[in-house]
């Protein structure tokens, strides 16, 4: 049974190894985030974060984030990593967001970036590869935005994906397959799914590519779709570095940044962001943080609400006791002056 319990553990360890993180953030060492994330200068009007777990949560310091704090701000915000290659690989990207302020017009999504992008100067117009996550803006706009570049164009799905709107905090889960199918995942749960072709209309380009080019072999298989696919997506005009050996490094993939975007009512707290290219360490990720918090979270707001219901109605009847006393005192006057005259 010793041999059973070692091999199990074996194999977990074996499966972690074999995991690619390109990118891991849970905000775990106080005000350290910020020697990671740059702050853009490019609008003195673009709002700024702090790092908080809200006015309930599930851990006091799991659950901190960088909460949005100011109203009616766009914010850039960003942190770099590594370059990488998932040609051929899966990409997961996944985050938490929580609207704890019950947002009613603003983003919750994030963008990954290119190398070259300048981080200092990051703002709306700069060229990304993908943007995912939540939008909310009155009773017409509720969707999960999935945005990806392709040969110099974005590219929406065109499968309308419904975001929570809530204040709970929320795990929001984008994998990109080499098969070209795509899932979208709240809360660990599967909300989307199908061909990334399809239906983000890659096909039609496609298409339009091949009857447009004589010499294009009309043949080419599944694979040289696939290589298109990445080549166009993955390369969005940054450069390669100087020392980058690519028989060492592997293949050059430019690194990617994060930010959050506009909101009117701030509040809003991200948190737990990974890139990774394992869709079982994606999820067991989500698990650890999201998924132990996320009970308590709802226990502690669930407190706080009976203590504020109770306190509006001591208040009620505070004021419902003084406005009776008051009448009282007024009779009383009225009385004792009729007996004065």
């Amino acid at each position: 049974m010793a041999a059973a319990h070692v091999l199990v553990w074996a194999l977990c360890v074996l499966r972690l190894a074999l995991a690619a993180v390109y990118f891991q953030e849970e905000f775990l060492d106080g005000e350290r985030w910020r020697n990671r994330w740059v702050q853009s200068t490019n609008d003195s009007q673009f709002g700024h974060f702090r790092l908080s777990s809200g006015k309930f949560y599930g851990h006091k310091e799991k659950d901190k984030g960088l909460q949005t704090t100011q109203n009616g701000r766009f914010y850039a915000i960003s942190a770099r990593f590594k370059p990488f290659s998932n040609k051929g690989k899966t990409l997961v990207i996944q985050y938490t967001v929580k609207h704890e302020q019950k947002m009613d017009c603003g983003g919750g999504y994030i963008k990954v970036f290119p190398a070259d992008v300048d981080q200092k100067s990051l703002n709306g117009k700069s060229q990304y590869y993908i943007m995912f996550g939540p939008d909310i803006c009155g009773f017409d706009i509720k969707q999960v935005h999935v945005i990806l570049h392709f040969k110099n164009q974005y590219h929406s799905n065109k499968k309308p994906i419904r975001c929570k709107v809530d204040g709970f905090t929320h795990l929001y889960t984008l994998i990109l397959r080499p098969d070209l199918s795509y899932e979208v995942k709240i809360d660990g749960q599967a909300i989307e799914s199908g061909s990334i072709e399809y239906d983000w209309h890659l096909t039609s380009l496609k298409k339009m590519e091949k009857s447009s080019a004589e010499s294009e072999d009309r043949e080419q298989g599944r694979d040289d779709k696939l290589q298109d696919w990445e080549k166009h997506f993955l390369d969005a005009g940054a450069s390669k570095p100087s020392d980058w050996n690519s028989e060492l490094d592997g293949d050059w993939q430019a690194p990617m940044l994060q930010k959050p975007p506009y909101q009117v009512r701030s509040g809003t707290i991200f948190d737990n962001f990974l890139i990774t290219d394992d869709e079982e360490y994606a999820e067991n990720f989500g698990k650890a943080t999201w998924g132990e918090t996320k009970g308590p979270e709802r226990e502690m707001d669930d407190i706080q609400a009976k203590e504020e219901l109770k306190r509006a109605r001591e208040e009620d009847e505070e004021e419902l006791l003084m406005a009776k006393f008051d009448g009282n005192e007024n009779v009383f006057k009225r009385f004792h002056r009729r007996n004065e005259l």
